[in-house]
């Protein structure tokens, strides 16, 4: 048979849930040796598309080529055995194993019918050193960094020896540094001969990192370009079918009255070393106030404190006027809090319980949702009916549990629980993390409307773009310390990048806008 150019080709590919159609006929193709970036709104079925790819799924319709061969990937094993490996976008590691441990699970080396653990170790060394994946083989993966749980997902496909791997929304939890190396690994992998398909939400990477781009919509194909061809306005009118503004929104309004007050506060991490270190800062009505800095700073810690869920070493934090700094986190809530965590789906969402059990957590015990003891069924279906269709979050029934959404569409079903609250201080966490252009516009509307509203929003986010669209004040952390606090409206990124890689105040300034640091972007 003639050499085939293409790497993978997928030809009528049909997949239907109940009455859901996910993937409507599509046709998509990958050349050898790119990245081929594939985005779209959340729902559009980019996910199923790839699930089909690698096995998890069968499509209904429509026939599948690997290397110009047809193919009937019933299972994840026969795409692994045809050289596909897929990274997803919510890890399946196991926390309790060493880095080494998970990525041959199922698959050890043996040496006299035993474990061979030092040539496991061995390979991570190799397989580490060739791509450039840094990852300590023998480290418990439950105290590892994101980052590094993610290069081993990537090290666990190329150990079975992927070609062409499927790379599902590898940034959302990614700091930027962490973000730059993954696209100079991504790079090395093309120039290797392998094949990586792209799926982000994130249009700069797209264009950064891409050779060729396919756009879908409503489960269907829009169309498939050469990435250099495409402006990221016309990338957003594809996914979205209108234009969108990017623009920082206009903000007349003032600061009312102190909601949030934050006193000398200190806190310790899971390992008992110091996190936050003598924080004070206050939120207003009217305000909001945005935490940058590089993951790992210590916003997870203050994020926790504030929410109940770690307690301080020291210091003081009041709500209305109520000390919370030793509450329970429903305490909290009562007091008038409202919470979307950074990880949706460890504290965010029961992943095996329903959508309309889901949107009302942390109030179900309420009327009248509850009577005495007892959920109102009929009240919970009805609240879920209306978040649902107000906040866009695209399902066929809230009966279907949250984990069979779009990872887009489990964060939507949080921040419509949280932001449906009547609460008067918002706790925001990563509030876009994973989701597509337009859900992000609505999200970051939503946070607007809620500042007018009077209530008080504290933002964290590892997107300088977001804090610096939606912020009033802007708080800069560093090594557990606020280092500075900049106005979003006369600053820069590189003042800010400056900032989180720890130059203070006039420093800063002397240093002229030299580009960002590594990470701080």
């Amino acid at each position: 048979m003639a050499e085939t150019p293409y790497a993978i080709e997928m030809q009528g590919i049909t997949k239907r849930f109940g009455k859901v159609v996910a993937n409507r006929d599509i046709t998509f193709a990958v050349r050898t040796g790119e990245v081929h970036a594939v985005i779209g709104e959340n729902g559009a079925g980019k996910t199923t598309l790839m699930n089909i790819l690698f096995g998890l799924l069968q499509p209904d319709e429509g026939t599948v080529k690997v290397a110009g061969e047809p193919v009937h990937l019933r299972s994840p094993k026969d795409a692994i055995r045809l050289g596909l490996g897929m990274v997803h976008q919510h890890f399946k590691l196991v926390p309790s194993l060493t880095a080494a441990e998970n990525i041959f699970l199922g698959i050890e080396p043996q040496r006299y019918g035993l474990i061979d653990r030092d040539a496991a170790i061995a390979q991570v060394h190799a397989l580490s050193e060739r791509y450039g994946l840094r990852v300590e083989p023998t480290a418990i993966v439950r105290h590892l960094p994101v980052g590094i749980e993610q290069r081993i997902e990537i090290l666990k496909v190329l150990v079975r020896g992927a070609r062409i791997i499927i790379l599902d929304e590898p940034t959302a939890v990614l700091t930027p540094q962490e973000r730059r190396e993954l696209f100079r690994i991504l790079n090395g992998f093309v120039a290797d001969g392998m094949t990586v398909i792209f799926i982000s939400h994130h249009l700069e990477e797209v264009m950064e990192v891409s050779a060729t781009t396919t756009v879908l919509r409503q489960g269907e194909v829009v169309d498939t370009r050469p990435t250099a061809s495409l402006s990221k306005s016309e990338l957003v009118r594809m996914m979205v079918g209108k234009d969108i503004s990017f623009d920082r929104p206009a903000h007349a309004g003032k600061a009312g009255d102190p909601i949030l007050e934050v006193s000398d506060l200190w806190a310790r991490d899971d390992r008992g070393l110091k996190a936050v270190r003598d924080v004070s800062f206050e939120v207003r009505a009217h305000e909001i106030v945005g935490i940058a800095g590089v993951a790992g700073n210590g916003q997870g810690e203050l994020a926790e404190v504030i929410s109940g869920l770690r307690l301080p070493s020291h210091g003081a934090i009041r709500l209305n006027g109520t000390a919370i700094d030793a509450a329970s986190p429903r305490a909290i809530r009562d007091i008038g809090l409202a919470h979307v965590p950074a990880d949706r789906m460890e504290r965010g969402v029961d992943r095996d319980a329903p959508i309309r059990l889901n949107m009302l957590m942390g109030r179900h015990h309420k009327a009248p949702w509850s009577r005495h003891g007892w959920l109102n069924s009929e009240a919970i279906t009805a609240t879920a009916n209306d978040l649902v269709k107000r906040f866009d979050v695209r399902t066929d029934s809230v009966d279907r549990a949250v984990k069979t959404l779009s990872g887009g569409n489990i964060q939507k079903t949080v921040v419509a629980r949280e932001f449906s609250q009547e609460a008067n201080f918002l706790l925001v966490d990563q509030p876009t993390r994973g989701v597509d252009i337009g859900a992000m516009t609505e999200i970051h509307d939503e946070i607007l409307r809620r500042r007018e509203a009077g209530q008080a929003i504290l933002l964290f986010s590892v997107q300088l773009d977001e804090i610096l669209t939606l912020a009033d004040r802007i708080l800069v952390m560093f090594e557990g310390e606020i280092i500075g606090e900049v106005d979003p409206t006369t600053t820069t990124e590189e003042e800010i990048g400056l900032l989180m890689a720890g130059v203070r105040g006039d420093a800063a300034a002397t240093q002229g806008s030299p580009g960002l640091p590594a990470g701080a972007a």
